[in-house]
């Protein structure tokens, strides 16, 4: 499945980052979850934002302290093997710094394993630049998740 920002995220994923770079897109992306769960320091469990025509996405608080959330941002595919999660993100945001620290990535689009370093900051950069897209295209659908404390609610377009 080809989607419309892999090109430019092509370009971006050849760029040579610096920290400040890598910081100022993990910024970015702190900024682009809060705008899919404006109250997400507030939220518990398990949510799902449905929108007409497109695929349920998944966010689980898995930990909630004052300063940082673990949260599970995840797509269910279905599979022959049952439910596969693609894209499938582990991330800790740090809510008093206003970024987002990717834990764990798993997704098929983007050639981000490529001559993998690991932890290069090219790599957290590679990463970074994914969630950013990812982030963007589920906004971009018309995500979002509930502002009440309910969990496993649905919001219908």
């Amino acid at each position: 499945m080809q989607y419309p920002w892999i090109s430019r995220a092509d370009r971006l994923l050849d760029y040579l980052p610096t920290v400040g770079k890598l910081l100022d897109l993990c910024e970015e992306n702190y900024q682009l979850l809060l705008s899919l769960a404006p109250r997400l320091q507030n939220l518990r469990g398990l949510h799902a934002s449905c929108c007409p025509g497109h695929m349920d996405l998944y966010l689980e608080i898995l930990e909630q302290t004052p300063y940082t959330s673990v949260v599970h941002l995840t797509y269910h595919f279905s599979h022959e093997e049952g439910q596969l999660a693609d894209p499938d993100a582990l991330l800790r945001v740090y809510h008093d710094a206003h970024q987002i620290e990717v834990i764990s990535l798993r997704q098929h689009v983007l050639p981000i394993e490529a001559n993998y370093h690991h932890p290069s900051l090219y790599n957290k950069w590679k990463i970074n630049v994914f969630l950013s897209k990812w982030l963007s295209f589920c906004k971009a659908q018309g995500h979002a998740f509930p502002l009440e404390d309910e969990f496993l609610t649905k919001k219908h377009g």
